[in-house]
């Protein structure tokens, strides 16, 4: 056997390691953090779905290589006494599907969720978006208004980045087939290495819950499935910011009651270029900083609930007129 047949050999054989290793490794995930919901049918796709109360309804819409853990840790029990609380596993995040050939961008996600909406018949809800998931909410916001009854942002991304997070670089892969060969290969072992320095960064500067990984969903995000998705959804986000930038241009024309709140120390998006620049775009907006990282829904579930409690009291009023020009 020639010196290149047996590299090849190697190679294919520590491929096919890895690939075994990373299936082994998301059944085991599976079974530690299991579906929280239902699952509804749509369009030839599962979403992975959580109701749970009554009264006004509220989305809850996760961020890049989340679910719905993030809310379901801390955050859904405070509110489902009082209101309808409905949360997503994003199309490819957590437990919901999404096609090979299916769009991940955040306009294709929204309509998605805006479907959804419709079929379970939620009236006026107020839409929460966390992180990515606030440029989804926005999304539904300006293309299915009928879908909303007013926005909560919570650390969202509402404008386009010239670059990914720092954290979240390792997602960058431009070419499909790479992105698959690299999610059922390398990603799952080198995202269990690195496991507790990733969330401790995600948490920062406040302290990751010792559950995060199970109570709050973390673990899923290793599975091959959901690397994969993660990848698409931010090259999709970073390869059509003319999708984000076509959004701030129509800020000013949004009717419904737009509030956000976001972390001081948000290591992940800055108040700043995220939240204080869209109230240029949209005085009205209902814009609270607080002492806190990009985690609010985790860390600081009180401050979170009260300020969806605010946004949901506003239902019906109108939006104040935008200054802006046309």
């Amino acid at each position: 056997m020639t010196t290149f047949l047996m590299v090849l050999l190697a190679v294919v054989l520590a491929f096919g390691g890895l690939a075994s290793f990373s299936l082994a490794m998301a059944r085991r995930i599976e079974k530690a953090v299991p579906p929280q919901g239902g699952f509804l049918d749509l369009d030839g796709e599962r979403l992975h779905v959580l109701d749970k109360g009554a009264g006004r309804p509220v989305v809850l819409i996760h961020g890049l290589s989340g679910q719905m853990g993030n809310f379901t840790h801390s955050l859904v029990g405070r509110l489902c006494g009082d209101f309808r609380v409905v949360a997503f596993d994003c199309p490819g995040s957590g437990y919901s599907t999404r096609s090979t050939n299916a769009p991940a961008g955040v306009r294709a996600q929204a309509a998605t969720l805006a479907k959804a909406i419709r079929v379970l018949k939620l009236e006026r809800p107020v839409i929460v978006g966390h992180s990515l998931g606030g440029a989804v909410a926005l999304a539904i916001a300006l293309d299915h208004p009928d879908c909303a009854g007013a926005v909560a942002l919570i650390s969202p991304a509402t404008h386009p980045m010239s670059a990914p997070p720092a954290l979240f670089r390792g997602l960058a892969i431009r070419s499909p087939a790479l992105r698959r060969l690299v999610a059922w290969t390398l990603a799952t072992p080198a995202g269990l290495l690195a496991g507790n320095w990733t969330i401790r960064q995600v948490f920062a500067p406040e302290p990751a819950p010792a559950d995060f990984a199970t109570a709050g969903g973390g673990l899923l995000a290793l599975r091959p499935c959901n690397v994969y998705a993660s990848s698409s959804d931010m090259m999709a986000a970073m390869g059509r910011r003319d999708e984000i930038e076509n959004f701030t241009g129509r800020y000013g024309s949004l009717q419904m009651p737009v509030g956000m709140l976001f972390g001081r120390s948000d290591p992940i998006l800055d108040y700043r270029e995220q939240g204080e620049a869209m109230k240029l775009k949209l005085p009205s907006l209902d814009l609270e900083i607080v002492d806190g990282g990009h985690m609010l829904p985790i860390t600081q579930p009180d401050i979170c609930a009260a300020f969806i409690r605010r946004m949901a009291a506003k239902v019906g009023e109108p939006a104040a007129k935008s200054t802006l020009s046309p």
